[in-house]
């Protein structure tokens, strides 16, 4: 997010013609340890921002897996300098398990000169302190299917096979159109350019609105990937996208169901003690000075509706299956 456009500065975002690139590392961590890095409790360290829709899927998984004992996290500053993402969050501006100022420096250890900037989320071999992937599409999806042997006792199945092709064409529809459609509408030069982006955007919310009127969740009766990703961008709505990225035809508040269906994952174990509207509000409105050049954070939205019922478990659905909600977030 923000650092996986090829080649912008901060200052260049919609001044520059917006380009998302493909992932460049793409190696895996896998049970068979097919790319050569295999699953392995407190290997690797998972570095993301809490500002960043793409490293919030990691986040969410992540809890709902279990597996905050065996991934341990950093967590990066949501205001990047030139160099990308950094750990001024943390005493010294080091990241205390890696050991390093910038996440580039993983980066620039498995490969220098890169192409494809500095993303999160983004996973570390702790031992030798290279990146090992930046595949946000894919990282997820591993987590919930390669480290299984280290899932918390009661994880949710978040990609059930039967399901699979099914979650991936509506994936793929929302990444399109929703996930990426708020950048393509944000960061637009051309006035056709945003209301190609635009529509998209609405017409998508207004598909996920009409599926979503009878059922609690996208796919099946569970919580699955697919809602995962819904809910990183659906979040991150009004606060910025509506505003800051003029997707301003309504807000998720003035629609019914998706806003129940957004509060009712926020107060999901797993979602809303994930997200940090301080961090969100910051990345966007001060990075991103292209667009907003006086950098000023807005003061809004009224955030208490997060937590007003919602009434969606009248729909019936398992957000867990047969398994159990995780446990309080580790402090």
């Amino acid at each position: 997010m923000g650092d996986t456009e090829d080649g912008v500065g901060n200052a260049a975002y919609g001044r520059k013609k917006f380009n998302r690139s493909r992932s460049h590392f793409t190696d895996r961590v896998t049970a068979d340890s097919r790319d050569g890095w295999p699953v392995e409790a407190g290997r690797y360290r998972l570095v993301v921002s809490r500002a960043c829709p793409w490293a919030s899927r990691a986040l969410v998984s992540r809890r709902l897996l279990g597996l905050e004992d065996a991934l341990s996290l950093a967590v990066a500053d949501p205001i990047q300098d030139d160099r990308s993402w950094r750990f001024t969050l943390d005493p010294d501006g080091r990241d205390p398990v890696l050991g390093i100022h910038h996440l580039s420096e993983a980066y620039d250890a498995r490969e220098t000169d890169h192409p494809g900037g500095v993303s999160v989320p983004a996973l570390v071999d702790i031992p030798s302190g290279r990146l090992v992937t930046n595949d946000y599409q894919r990282l997820t999806l591993d987590l919930a299917t390669e480290w299984t042997d280290l899932h918390r006792p009661g994880a949710p199945d978040l990609y059930p096979e039967p399901l699979r092709a099914e979650i991936d064409e509506l994936m793929e529809g929302v990444y399109q159109d929703l996930n990426n459609g708020v950048y393509r509408a944000g960061f637009a030069t051309e006035q056709d350019e945003y209301e190609a982006a635009y529509a998209d955007v609405f017409r998508r919310l207004d598909l996920l609105s009409v599926r979503l009127a009878d059922r609690r969740y996208l796919v099946g009766d569970t919580i699955t990937e697919a809602d995962i990703r819904a809910f990183t961008t659906l979040v991150r709505f009004d606060a910025v996208y509506h505003g800051h990225f003029k997707c301003n035809r309504n807000k998720l508040t003035e629609d019914p169901v998706l806003w129940a269906y957004a509060r009712d994952l926020y107060q999901t174990p797993g979602f809303g003690d994930t997200v940090d509207f301080d961090h969100i509000k910051r990345h966007y409105y001060q990075v991103h000075t292209g667009i907003n050049p006086g950098a000023i954070v807005p003061a809004g939205p009224d955030l208490s509706g997060w937590l007003t019922p919602h009434h969606r478990e009248d729909l019936g659905g398992r957000p867990f299956g047969d398994g159990t909600p995780p446990g309080p977030p580790p402090a």
